[in-house]
């Protein structure tokens, strides 16, 4: 059974968002304290948390990028703010999806269980550690590192997801409408610097393990992570 964390401080929506979620057959737990987010989140190593923006103390961001230090499960924001910035503050702090309130619980229930689906593979248990390699480079994308060589980096979970999409289709070009889509699900709020930021993101984490000009500009097109080879000492 998959359980959902729902980080908000209307306790009557947090409520009626738990019924809901349980009338699904999830699993659900609100949390109460809310400068005791990572202890909860910890402590019960939810599947998806639905998230709150207006929070007391630290607002939803912050507890976003917490979460993504240690996870890379869903993140639905839930939130009054409806403006463009709100929403891509959410995606850049490592949300997986926005939803504005008011809404309806049927759509919200359809997003979980399509997250769900999309991060867990039709709902399949697997415990065995997922890694993509390619040309010596090792990402382990649960925990959201990146290794050569005995060298590690840390990653974000967009920065994650871009890597991963970049070495499947190494030596490949692969367009900014695709990446878009695959780190995004198609936001029509994400303009093409937010890509271009996490690119070079990318690029300085490849810097750190000693990768140079290895993630190639394509002009017109999009990118490519070429073969590289790394002299021996």
């Amino acid at each position: 059974m998959f359980s959902i964390l729902i980080v908000e401080d209307d306790l009557k929506l947090a409520q009626l968002l738990q019924s809901y979620v349980e009338k699904y057959g999830f699993r659900a737990e609100a949390v109460k304290e809310f400068d005791r987010v990572m202890e909860v989140f910890q402590g019960i190593r939810p599947d998806l948390v639905l998230l709150d923006v207006n929070l007391p103390r630290y607002d939803g961001y912050y507890w976003c990028r917490q979460i993504r230090t240690v996870s890379t499960c869903p993140i639905l924001f839930i939130s009054a703010r409806d403006g463009k910035m709100e929403q891509v503050m959410a995606l850049e702090n490592g949300a997986d999806d926005y939803i504005a309130k008011p809404f309806d619980y049927e759509v919200v229930m359809a997003k979980i269980k399509s997250q769900l689906r999309r991060a867990y593979g039709s709902y399949a248990l697997s415990k065995r550690e997922r890694t993509v390699e390619c040309t010596g480079l090792v990402l382990y994308p649960e925990r959201l590192e990146l290794t050569l060589s005995g060298k590690t980096v840390d990653l974000s979970h967009k920065e994650s997801l871009l890597i991963e999409t970049l070495m499947e289709n190494s030596s490949k070009v692969v367009s900014r409408d695709y990446l878009l889509d695959k780190l995004w699900n198609n936001q029509q709020l994400v303009d093409d610097n937010t890509l271009n930021v996490n690119i070079t993101r990318i690029r300085k984490k490849l810097s750190e393990l000693g990768v140079e000009e290895a993630l190639e500009t394509v002009r017109g097109a999009g990118y490519k992570l070429r073969p590289f080879w790394r002299e021996e000492p």
